[in-house]
């Protein structure tokens, strides 16, 4: 099992794959010259064979004319049939006696001529054009001298040239047969055919095995791009990328899977560092927030009551004087509320969340929440509604902290508005078969910039000049005390939507919820 799983991975090594190609790339080169010189060989014999054949059929024509009295002439079309039977154009055939005349010829220009005076008058075998000669059949040459003209290679190769002589002994004395084949039949001819094949057939293997070597490296390195794209977009923050190809099993795979395991691990050490890093800001807001409301509460209280008692005791008789002073005692009581309510954000964000969980009505909830404004969505103009969709469950939960976290972003719906009209919905439904409650608070107001998204939910992060930056972070506080969700959704002068979706909790956990407090 050990060895199968070993020999498994060396198979799947992009390195035992590419010297496997080489060696295959060796192999079948390798096997194209050994195909082609064995063609080569087998093409020579076969025309060595077609050749003997021809000069053959040609002495044996020679031989013929010789015996049997007749003219080449007269035998021409027997001569044909003998050289397409030889597979080789004979192209001449010549019979010349010991002095060098030519006795007999194919070619009429050479045969015998008659003189006026009824003598004979022989063409010279030195006056024609006669190739350089080799023993017919490779017989080794005698010592008797050649007729002038016929020209021997030094070294005789039956074959080689394309002219070849057969001495015979004749009643007259000796005679020669040359054989003359046509000059495409030579061996050089051959040789040149031969090596185009197999110039050929080496560009054809090279050129196909260059081929798979190209595909085998472009998808070896076709995942070296997704990684750099990768490499690029988690340097960039995005740790919830992933490169393709982790099914592979040689070392790119490997190295695919080992950086997505990276990435995986570079997002939860992210996220452990946000976690620390908001932990360290909660505990330096719960530090200030405590002394804040240490040290500036008392003072607070005091001014306040110090104020109700001006107002009681001290206010002018004058009528104009009075209704100044009341309303500069009413302005101080306004600012000091006002940096009241900061402290009370300062202590809601920092201090650990105790929940008294009950049954809510939603929708009930919802009302309560925008009832609080309705003076000021009548002054404005803005259209204020809560609609819902179809059976909305109850939900277990803290009221306060839901009741809390609505108005927070009904406040920021009547901000975004400039109190220049609009509207602004809260709109209630169950979903995923009612186990859970969506609630979306839309208003129509400015919108939030696409840069300012992603940190809408950061606490002491505000696009307002007067803001805390702790609204919105204590909205996405309390709606995961609950264990849901918030999103948003916002276009720059169409509006804004939060979503929040909140569990529903069965009856048993109502039950054992209502008799103890849920601290997170």
């Amino acid at each position: 099992m050990l060895c199968r799983i070993a020999l498994s991975r060396l198979l799947n090594s992009f390195r035992v794959r590419l010297l496997l190609l080489l060696a295959a790339l060796l192999v079948l080169t390798l096997a194209a010259q050994y195909y082609v010189n064995l063609r080569s060989a087998r093409t020579n014999t076969r025309f060595m064979i077609v050749q003997r054949q021809a000069i053959l059929a040609g002495v044996a024509l020679g031989v013929k004319s010789l015996y049997s009295g007749e003219y080449l002439e007269q035998i021409r079309d027997e001569a044909k049939q003998a050289d397409q039977g030889a597979g080789a154009r004979v192209k001449n055939v010549i019979i010349v006696d010991d002095q060098g005349n030519i006795k007999d010829s194919l070619d009429k220009n050479q045969n015998p001529q008659w003189n006026p005076d009824k003598s004979i008058r022989f063409v010279m075998v030195k006056d024609i054009s006669l190739p350089p000669l080799n023993s017919a059949l490779g017989l080794p040459p005698d010592n008797t001298p050649l007729p002038e003209g016929m020209n021997v290679v030094p070294e005789s190769r039956a074959g080689s040239a394309g002219a070849f002589y057969f001495p015979v002994e004749t009643e007259k004395g000796r005679r020669y047969v040359i054989v003359v084949l046509d000059s495409a039949n030579t061996m050089s001819a051959v040789f040149r055919r031969q090596a185009r094949q197999a110039l050929v057939y080496t560009l054809a293997v090279l050129l196909a095995m260059t081929c798979l070597t190209a595909i085998v490296v472009w998808q070896f390195t076709r995942p070296i791009k997704s990684l750099s794209i990768a490499a690029r977009r988690v340097a960039g923050g995005d740790f919830s990328y992933r490169v393709r190809g982790t099914k592979r099993r040689d070392e790119m795979g490997e190295l695919t899977g080992l950086f997505n395991e990276m990435t995986v691990k570079l997002g939860r050490t992210r996220e452990l560092e946000a976690q620390l890093y908001n932990a360290e800001k909660a505990v330096v807001v719960s530090r200030l927030a405590s002394a804040i409301a240490h040290e500036i509460r008392n003072p607070l209280n005091y001014i306040n009551l110090t104020l109700d008692h001006l107002q009681s005791s001290f206010a002018p008789d004058d009528p104009q004087k009075q209704e100044k002073f009341e309303g500069l005692t009413k302005q101080l009581k306004s600012e000091v509320a006002r940096i009241n309510d900061r402290i009370t954000e300062f202590l809601n964000y920092s201090r650990p969340p105790k929940l008294h969980p009950e049954p809510i009505d939603l929708e009930a909830l919802a009302r309560d929440a925008l009832r609080i404004f309705e003076v000021r969505t009548t002054e404005t103009g803005v259209d204020a509604t809560v609609t819902a969709e179809g059976s909305v469950p109850q939900v277990i939960a803290d009221p306060d902290s839901l009741h809390s976290a609505l108005t927070n972003l009904i406040i920021n719906g009547l901000q975004a508005m400039d109190g220049s009209g609009g509207k602004i919905a809260v709109a209630l439904s169950s979903e995923d078969e009612g186990r859970r409650v969506r609630i979306e608070v839309t208003d129509t107001g400015r919108g939030i910039a696409p840069e300012d998204i992603s940190k809408v939910f950061e606490p002491y992060y505000s696009t307002k000049e007067t803001g805390t930056g702790l609204g919105l972070a204590i909205v996405k506080k309390a709606v995961e005390d609950h264990h849901g969700t918030i999103t948003v959704k916002s276009k720059v002068g169409d509006g804004t939507t939060f979503t929040i979706t909140l569990p529903v909790r069965t009856g048993s956990d109502s039950d054992r919820i209502e008799d103890s407090s849920l601290t997170v």
